[in-house]
């Protein structure tokens, strides 16, 4: 399959040195996750992806899976400060945004930052909250601040936030909206590893923690110029009109009873962006858009009763309209 160049380029071209920086800084702060998370690059992949963004994830698998390592070794290799909030049903919005203290000898309140003031944020189990702790939690994801008492307060750039569900344990819990869902830029699992990952994993962990070893590859403050450097990815009239037949094909689809939104779009675009930079391009090409499609479109789709009732999962439907959609193909050089 041939793809499409970027207009003014080719393919053979030599990549912008921006595009070179996002690659080697990518390459990496996966190398050092890597340590620790054994056999999994391509769920690591897709949170550099998130980070590079300026997105959120959404991890929903199994306890004991390696979520909370993911999170901290992406922290430790960014460079950046690390929170994890236990998300249970009594805990309050002050819990994760922090509360206005009184200090008796200014005679004035001041703020008390929460567990939210970080660089990454580890959502533990966040459908255990109520609806107020989440909303809490979706104003700092989608707005990057928080308001405790009608004070705003602006949260560190990158912000990342990683929040986790269990698929299987599901009493005592408050489902995610169709609303907040639409806000994670992209949900993925994490699975559990081959026999011959396992294993190294033990052989990894016997004696100490891997995690400790996790060195810091780039700083919060380098990365900023990095995600500029993604919005700069071009992208093509034909891989623009690509992702928006796979977007559309989601709300024209049988078996699909809500289809992706714009915001959907928006976000398949800058996740194709990301990848492109990833992989030392200036420009996107459809196999960018196809391998983000499933973890950013899934979740923000609603399938029909009748899908639900053959067992159809989201994700077999994502992958069923990419599957369908035909690829734009670069005409033939002279």
């Amino acid at each position: 399959m041939m793809s499409e160049a970027a207009p003014g380029s080719s393919n053979g071209q030599e990549p912008p040195p921006a595009a070179r920086t996002v690659a080697a800084v990518a390459e990496q702060i996966i190398a050092q996750v890597e340590r620790v998370i054994v056999g999994k690059r391509a769920v690591i992949q897709r949170v550099v992806v998130a980070l590079l963004c300026e997105g959120h994830v959404l991890i929903e698998d199994v306890p004991g899976i390696g979520k909370t390592m993911l999170a901290r070794s992406v922290a430790a290799a960014l460079g950046g400060s690390f929170q994890r909030i236990q998300f249970t049903p009594d805990l309050l919005p002050s819990d994760v945004t922090g509360s206005l203290v009184f200090d008796p000898r200014s005679a004035e309140f001041s703020y008390r930052p929460g567990p939210i003031i970080a660089s990454v944020v580890l959502a533990d189990e966040i459908n255990r909250a109520g609806p107020r702790t989440q909303s809490a939690l979706l104003e700092a994801m989608e707005e990057r601040q928080v308001t405790v008492e009608r004070e705003r307060v602006a949260l560190p750039r990158p912000f990342l936030v990683l929040a986790t569900q269990n698929p299987v344990e599901l009493e005592g819990t408050f489902p995610l909206p169709e609303a907040q869902l639409d806000r994670f830029f992209l949900r993925t699992a994490v699975g559990y590893p081959t026999f011959d990952d396992e294993r190294a994993m033990l052989r990894r962990f016997r004696v100490a923690s891997p995690i400790e070893a996790v060195t810091a590859v780039t700083s919060p403050a380098e990365v900023m110029p990095l995600i500029a450097a993604v919005r700069g990815v071009v992208v093509g009239a034909a891989v623009e009109e690509y992702l928006l037949n796979l977007v559309r094909a989601t709300r024209e689809h049988e078996q699909i009873e809500l289809g992706a939104s714009p915001r959907a779009a928006l976000a398949l675009a800058r996740a194709a962006q990301a990848t492109a930079a990833m992989a030392g391009r200036a420009f996107t090409i459809p196999d960018d858009v196809r391998a983000m499609a499933v973890p950013v479109l899934a979740h923000r789709v609603i399938p029909t009763p009748q899908a639900g009732l053959h067992g159809t999962s989201k994700e077999e439907l994502i992958a069923a309209v990419v599957a369908a959609v035909p690829v734009p193909v670069e005409a033939a050089e002279a």
